[in-house]
């Protein structure tokens, strides 16, 4: 067998714009993105070019946020939630045809729970989207959705629906 030595690409934060007071704890992979301010990026996330994260924002640690996801502001982001923007359309991956991709929009004062993945879809502002959920339809309302796929649970406390 022979070897042969890999092409090496390095981490790191690279033609991001920050606001001020943001915190990103390395390892972390941030390029071509925005951070709002006082946000918090925890270890081994991935934003990817041209993702704005809104303003005191908290993405936890092993989160992928792929190109065309906007976040509004006062979003918490758990841990390991993955967002995607390539719906395997024609049953392989579109990495060539990005004409295909489409893009996640999240809203304001949005709690994503642990391990939930968000297909391409638009978040209403006052939603909490449970541990483990998947995302494939537009959350229009505000309340708590849950389950795989994601649906409304109930409103939230003192939020009108």
């Amino acid at each position: 067998m022979l070897s042969h030595d890999p092409i090496i690409k390095i981490i790191g934060l690279i033609d991001c714009i920050f606001g001020s007071d943001v915190t990103v704890v390395e390892p972390a992979n941030l390029y071509g993105c925005r951070v709002g301010a006082n946000s918090f990026i925890g270890p081994f996330v991935e934003i990817q070019k041209g993702v704005n994260i809104g303003e005191r924002c908290r993405i936890q640690s092993h989160s992928f946020i792929c190109e065309m996801v906007k976040i509004g502001n006062d979003c918490f982001i758990g841990h390991g939630v993955i967002f995607i923007n390539d719906l395997f359309q024609t049953g392989k991956p579109a990495y060539t045809n990005r004409e295909q991709w489409k893009p996640v929009i999240v809203g304001d004062n949005v709690s994503i729970g642990s391990n939930a993945t968000i297909l391409p879809v638009k978040i209403a502002d006052n939603v909490v989207v449970g541990a483990g959920a998947v995302v494939t339809k537009d959350l229009i309302k505000p309340g708590f959705y849950a389950g795989n796929p994601a649906r409304f649970i109930k409103p939230l406390p003192g939020i009108a629906s």
